[in-house]
């Protein structure tokens, strides 16, 4: 399986910005936002063309068109802030939610939230979660799409730790991820450290 760490310069400016303390919800989203969208130009790297014929201003051309169709699919609630960012590259980008939380003694998913219809729309979905911790709704998230019919998978976040990663690769080999940057490890909470605390509270303020 593909594990991308992202080595841009903006990418890790802003995440240093992400991980103060000190940074206000407002900026925090803004700054998710904007690494989304740094992270989706190379999540997107592979995705196939088709011939488009353009007329310029001046001549008569041979362009191109994305043939593939792309859904994101934001792990509710901390992946809501990143769907915009990919927007600014991606606006056709249909979206489906998903909803997951990590059941604090378990530290297992539990769905409460699935509104996809009986067959894909789509031919691509990239999963958006800030937060790639012990794995679990990753996972879940890749189990569902998968049994929805989809067959080119990615997932895209903003920190990752080992052990989330290494789940990863053990049940879902075939999903490359794209990260912001890989941490450390997880603390006996299941937290990642050094981390940014928790992507959903310092998001919407209610941490």
């Amino acid at each position: 399986m593909s594990v991308f760490a992202s080595t841009h310069p903006l990418v890790a400016h802003k995440l240093t910005i992400m991980r103060d303390h000190s940074t206000n919800p407002r900026q925090f989203r803004e700054l998710v936002k904007e690494i989304a969208t740094l992270l989706t130009y190379e999540t997107t790297a592979d995705l196939q063309l088709r011939p488009r014929p353009v007329q310029t201003p001046l001549a008569f051309t041979n362009g191109a068109e994305l043939r593939e169709n792309v859904g994101l699919i934001p792990i509710l609630r901390a992946g809501l802030g990143m769907v915009e960012g990919v927007w600014e590259l991606l606006p056709s980008a249909e979206v489906w939610h998903i909803g997951l939380y990590r059941d604090e003694k378990t530290l297992k998913p539990v769905e409460y939230y699935n509104k996809l219809p009986l067959e894909p729309t789509v031919s691509v979905c990239i999963i958006l979660d800030p937060m790639l911790a012990t794995g679990g709704s990753a996972v879940a998230t890749i189990d569902i799409l998968k049994k929805w019919g989809v067959k080119k998978i990615k997932f895209m976040g903003i920190i990752g730790a080992p052990e989330g990663i290494q789940l990863m690769q053990e049940k879902h080999p075939d999903v490359p991820i794209y990260l912001a940057a890989i941490d450390e490890r997880l603390n006996e909470n299941g937290y990642i450290l050094p981390g940014l605390g928790d992507a959903g509270d310092r998001q919407f303020g209610t941490g």
